[in-house]
C-alpha cells in the first residue's frame, strides 16, 4: 500500500516545480496581502467601488472580443490604453487624495515628521467641547441652523479662504450669536481650530453620494462632503427640526444625544487611535 502510495506520487509529481520557501518570503506575501487587503477596503469605502465595477465590466467585454477575434476593437483599446491611465488618475484624485492624507494620519507618521510636533498644542479644551456642545442644543432648541467643522490632524487652510477670517475664543455665547439668524456671518460653515474659531461663513464642498436620504438640506449634505475630504468632525444644527447631526469619516449620525456628541468630542480631543476613534460609529447606519 505504502509502495503504490510513493509510486502515485512519484509518477504525478515528478515534473512540478516546488520553489524553496523563506522566512523573507512568507513576509513579503504578507505585506502584499495586506497592502492589497487596504487597498480593497479603500474601494468599498468610497465611491470608486462603482468606478471599478465599470473598469471590470470594460476588461470583460475586452476579453471577449479577444477571444472572438475582433481586430478593430482589440486595437482601439490598445490605443487607448495611455488616455485611459490618464484618465482614471483624473477620475480616482479625489480618492487618491484622501488615501495619501490618511496615510499621513498615521501615527508612525506622525511620530517622526518635525513639523507635526505642535499639533498636540492645538487640541482644544474640555471648556471649548462643553461651549459647543451647549451651544448646538441650545440653538437646536429653537431651530436655528448651524454648521461647525472642528478641525484635526488634515489644515483646512482652502476652505478657511473662502469665508471670513476670524480669530476669537470659542464659547456657547460666540457660537450662537455666529449663527443667529439675518447677522452677517449666520451663513455658511465656522472653522474651529483648537480654542479657536478660525473663520466663519466658509464654503464646504457637497457629497455626491447618491444613496444620502432625500429629506437632508444643503447643511447636511456639506457635513458629508466635508468629512469625506479631510478628517474633521463637522457637527450640523437642523433649522427645521432642531436635530443635531455630526459626519466623520464619510458617515453621518443623525439626531445624536447631547452625551454622544460629548463622548465624539471627547473621541478626537485626546487623539484616540483610529479603532478606537471608529468605534462610536459603530453600528450607525451611513446615511
Amino acid at each position: 500500500m505504502m509502495d503504490w502510495v510513493r509510486n502515485f506520487f512519484d509518477n504525478y509529481t515528478r515534473d512540478m516545480y516546488f520553489p524553496s520557501i523563506e522566512i523573507k518570503d512568507v513576509i513579503e506575501i504578507l505585506i502584499i496581502a495586506v497592502i492589497v487587503y487596504e487597498i480593497m477596503l479603500w474601494i468599498k469605502n468610497t465611491k470608486a467601488w462603482m468606478l471599478l465595477r465599470g473598469i471590470i465590466m470594460l476588461g470583460i467585454f475586452i476579453f471577449l472580443a479577444w477571444i472572438l477575434r475582433m481586430q478593430t476593437i482589440l486595437y482601439l483599446a490598445a490605443q487607448s490604453l495611455n488616455v485611459l491611465a490618464v484618465a482614471a488618475v483624473v477620475v480616482f484624485q479625489p480618492e487618491l487624495r484622501r488615501a495619501l492624507e490618511k496615510l499621513g494620519e498615521k501615527n508612525l507618521l506622525s511620530s517622526v515628521n518635525p513639523f507635526d510636533k505642535n499639533r498636540e498644542n492645538e487640541r482644544f479644551s474640555d471648556e471649548t467641547a462643553d461651549s459647543i456642545v451647549a451651544a448646538c442644543y441650545e440653538m437646536g432648541s429653537v431651530c436655528t441652523g448651524a454648521l461647525i467643522v472642528v478641525e484635526q490632524a488634515i489644515r483646512l487652510n482652502e476652505y478657511e479662504m473662502t469665508g471670513i477670517e476670524l480669530d476669537c475664543k470659542v464659547s456657547s455665547q460666540v457660537l450662537i450669536n455666529i449663527f443667529e439668524h439675518n447677522t452677517p456671518l449666520h451663513d455658511g460653515a465656522i472653522i474651529i481650530r483648537g480654542d479657536r474659531i478660525t473663520s466663519a461663513t466658509c464654503y464646504l464642498p457637497l457629497s455626491d453620494n447618491m444613496t444620502i436620504s432625500k429629506d437632508l438640506g444643503t447643511r447636511h449634505r456639506a457635513a458629508l462632503g466635508m468629512s469625506e475630504v479631510c478628517d474633521a468632525l463637522v457637527i450640523v444644527v437642523s433649522e427645521e427640526t432642531g436635530a443635531v447631526s455630526a459626519a466623520m469619516g464619510g458617515r453621518l449620525a443623525r439626531g445624536i444625544k447631547r452625551e454622544e456628541l460629548r463622548e465624539m468630542l471627547s473621541q478626537i480631543q485626546y487623539r484616540k487611535s483610529e479603532k478606537e476613534r471608529f468605534s462610536i460609529w459603530k453600528g450607525w447606519r451611513r446615511k
